[in-house]
């Protein structure tokens, strides 16, 4: 049990160091612009890092990073191995203003100190064995693919933010938040049918059934009874997951726990999101209505503009942040209560596990990391406040899309592609491209480094009789 505390301390100061560490992730652009003073930047940043905690209920990354390293392979120590060495990594890049991946960090320890393990225990063992190749395998691609998806999505927005014409504008924008609508009802979908899939253990049995053939009949009756209710998700937006639950006891499958399933089903829901997104949209329209043919508009008017709707889209991000990045350590200590005994699954999560993260992480980012601040807000490119409301709000919707996929990204990576996006509309040359390489190499170098540390720490910890 002493372990077991030793460990969820470790991981609550690892959240808040992730917090003071990415701290300029929220609020560089918004600092550099000058829109908030830095106590202020933080303080806002930090309220809507916790507010994340109301909104995102699925904690699909909390699952993913819980499932890196095969279970027979997660033990207390090396949980405590890889939260060593993901604090020291932490510390070392915020010493140097390094804006690395504290994600990346705690994913390369976590694996690091599970390979270490495996050699110190297991004769004979691939990669494979020890490391859900999969979901390494998105996390990995997402190092390249998080900022790319984040300056794709930036140059988008500060193109059509910069068109002149005012109803033109507003009907690129109208068109993509239809678009962004059905992304995410489509990617809700998707998470109605995992849950669902998760209820009656298909990937459990299916696994089962590889390893011992007698499972294939217990895997063929769940997979009947998955396929059966399948159906019965068509309108969850009007009904909920207890309408659903129902009509599935009801029509389709009378031996169906309905609270259970409800349960399950509405972790699903991403309404909030999509609403959430929408009134930002609206919002956005009616500023610039009421900036460009209410009033005159003059160049100050609209700087002016940029500068509120900036404490906006800042917000956005600072949500997206906590989101994600909380739920990381949700799912190490989810692994440590599994490891320990104390729960058998991550639907099991206690309550205190959330709301201790998002606190954490929340305190964290008070404390501001005003090294990466100068390297975030002004070494990229200079960034003025219609920027950063574009980079911003790309990076806010970066986050929101991967959290909905489960894909622990880093909100260092997202932003830094973000900031890329804007300078790069400008001209190629406004990008001090040789300040990205530098950081495109820091983020390789994590997950590497992370894991030969864990691994030093694991023998350490061997040494020490742990």
């Amino acid at each position: 049990m002493t372990l077991l505390v030793v460990i969820i301390v470790l991981a609550l100061v690892f959240d808040y160091i992730n917090g003071f560490h990415d701290a300029a992730n929220s609020i560089a652009t918004v600092v550099s612009t000058k829109v908030l003073t830095p106590l202020q930047a933080v303080v806002w940043a930090a309220f809507f890092n916790f507010a994340a905690f109301w909104i995102f209920q699925d904690h699909a990354v909390a699952n993913t990073i819980s499932k890196t390293v095969h279970q027979e392979f997660i033990t207390l120590p090396v949980i405590l191995a890889g939260l060593i060495a993901a604090i020291i990594w932490n510390l070392l890049t915020w010493w140097y203003g390094i804006p690395s991946s504290s994600s990346h960090t705690l994913i390369g320890g976590f694996a690091g100190a599970a390979l270490a393990h495996a050699l110190a225990t297991t004769d004979g063992f691939t990669l494979t064995d020890v490391i859900e190749s999969d979901k390494v395998t998105k996390t990995v691609m997402f190092i390249f693919l998080a900022p790319l998806v984040g300056m794709v999505i930036s140059m988008f927005v500060t193109l059509v933010t910069i068109v002149r014409n005012l109803w033109t504008r507003i009907a690129f924008i109208l068109v993509a938040a239809v678009a962004t609508w059905f992304l995410f009802m489509h990617l809700q979908q998707g998470k109605l049918e995992e849950n669902l899939a998760k209820y009656y253990k298909v990937d459990v049995l299916k696994k089962a059934a590889a390893d011992d053939p007698a499972r294939t009949v217990d895997l063929e009756a769940a997979r009947a009874r998955y396929e059966a209710a399948l159906p019965h998700l068509t309108g969850f937006g009007s009904r909920g997951g207890e309408g659903i639950a129902e009509a599935i006891r009801s029509t389709a499958d009378p031996e169906v726990d309905v609270a259970k399933l409800a349960k399950g089903l509405d972790k699903a829901d991403n309404s909030i999101i999509r609403v959430g997104l929408m009134f930002t949209v609206l919002l956005f329209i009616g500023v610039y209505i009421y900036t460009e043919k209410v009033r005159t508009p003059t160049a100050q008017s609209v700087a002016n503009m940029f500068k509120r709707l900036q404490l906006f889209s800042s917000a956005a991000f600072s949500i997206g942040h906590g989101g994600n990045d909380a739920q990381k350590v949700m799912g190490i200590i989810t692994a440590a209560l599994i490891a320990h005994g104390t729960i058998t699954d991550i639907k099991e999560m206690p309550s205190w596990v959330p709301l201790a993260c998002y606190t954490a992480i929340g305190l964290g980012t008070l404390s501001g990391g005003w090294k990466i601040v100068k390297t975030m807000g002004t070494r990229i490119t200079k960034v003025t406040p219609l920027e950063g409301v574009c980079a911003e709000t790309s990076g806010a919707m970066t986050l929101y899309l991967t959290e909905q996929m489960g894909i622990p990204v880093s909100t260092t990576h997202t932003i830094t592609g973000s900031i890329i996006g804007v300078g790069a509309t400008k001209r190629l040359s406004a990008v001090r491209w040789g300040v990205t390489i530098q950081l495109l190499w820091a983020w390789i170098l994590t997950i590497p480094v992370s894991a030969l540390l864990a691994g030093l720490a694991y023998w350490v910890c061997t040494l020490l009789g742990l």
